[in-house]
């Protein structure tokens, strides 16, 4: 019995192998042209575009998994009863039920990993994917260019005459803000710098003039220094604790539907074993092989029943579905292989 589990198991991972890291590779390479995207918002270099990658593996780990689990079940069932080794299993007295033992396991084995990617890796990983854009979307309206018109620091238009590399220093600023329909305010200093603090950024100018203009007067002052801060920098990411992030499913309905979705596609593993089995455990000399079909209705039918729950569904609606799936799958099964073998 022992020896028949590692055989099943043997050939059940090298069929998922076979079917995985293909369909890893062709997902990766969509997350990475989405990546590569964003250099339309902001400036990345190739180590950070690797660490974005990195923050979507959980995705991509867990949209890949349960279409290669579904069909490397059913290619190994089907590669058995093709070569006739489920007939001589049954010949010897094994059951299909003990047949599918070591496969139930792995089913489980899988589901937990899902259900560990879903509500741990996957809200990690995307807070630390928003936290990154967010912190070089706030960068990036503080790259000043010389030389450059239309150029904002917050409410303010900047131009920059020129900048000293070594020091980092602006020189000839000139800023303008409207700060009302009838009101204006005008700077300019011969020299600035830009600093960047942890939760806002600003503008230190020295050596300038200031003027306020309105219908009724017109200011001028003189100063030494003058620092501008930018107040609608965008930058304020608030990372959640997961079960803070998970909390708000009380509130939020989309939420509760991702949940809910989350739930089911991780349980596919375990409630597509004997659905799946019930058509790809065949008797080669009177039944045709159908991978392809029993492949493509199962993932349709078992995704199209987890789109639904995020949708309308509730945790009522998402018990009663989950045991509808397996007990349609154990009927199905009894009816079609179990009965025989």
């Amino acid at each position: 019995m022992v020896n028949v589990k590692g055989y099943i198991s043997s050939n059940f991972t090298k069929a998922f192998l076979t079917i995985f890291i293909p369909f890893f590779l062709i997902i990766s390479l969509v997350y990475l042209v989405k990546i590569s995207a964003l250099t339309a918002q902001i400036q990345i270099n190739f180590l950070e575009l690797l660490l974005l990658y990195s923050y979507s593996l959980p995705n991509i780990i867990f949209y890949t998994i349960p279409l290669s689990f579904i069909a490397a079940v059913t290619n190994t069932l089907m590669k058995l009863s093709q070569d006739n080794e489920l007939i001589a299993l049954y010949a010897l007295g094994l059951k299909a039920k003990k047949v599918l033992r070591s496969i139930l396991l792995l089913g489980v084995l899988f589901s937990i990993l899902l259900a560990t990617l879903s509500f741990l890796g996957i809200p990690m990983s995307k807070q630390l994917y928003n936290a990154f854009k967010e912190k070089k979307k706030a960068e990036a309206t503080l790259n000043i260019v010389p030389g450059k018109l239309g150029q904002k620091f917050g409410d303010y238009y900047i131009y920059v005459k020129g900048k000293d590399d070594k020091s980092g220093l602006f020189h000839d600023m000139v800023i303008y803000n409207r700060t009302k329909k009838d009101e204006e305010q005008f700077f300019s200093s011969k020299e600035g710098q830009l600093n960047r603090g942890k939760q806002v950024a600003s503008l230190l100018l020295k050596d300038g003039y200031g003027y306020t203009y309105s219908k009724e007067k017109l200011q001028q002052s003189k100063y030494k220094t003058l620092e501008v801060f930018d107040s609608k920098q965008k930058y304020r990411f608030h990372f959640q604790d997961i079960l803070s992030y998970w909390a708000k499913i009380k509130t939020d309905k989309n939420r509760m539907g991702r949940a809910l979705f989350y739930l089911f596609v991780s349980l596919i593993p375990l409630l597509s074993v004997y659905l799946v089995a019930a058509f790809a455990m065949i008797n080669p000399r009177y039944q045709a092989n159908y991978s392809f079909i029993i492949i493509f209705s199962s993932t349709l039918f078992l995704y199209l029943v987890a789109s639904s729950l995020e949708k309308w569904g509730n945790i009522p609606a998402f018990i009663i579905s989950a045991i509808a799936v397996y007990l349609l799958g154990r009927a199905v099964f009894e009816k079609r292989v179990a009965r025989y073998f």
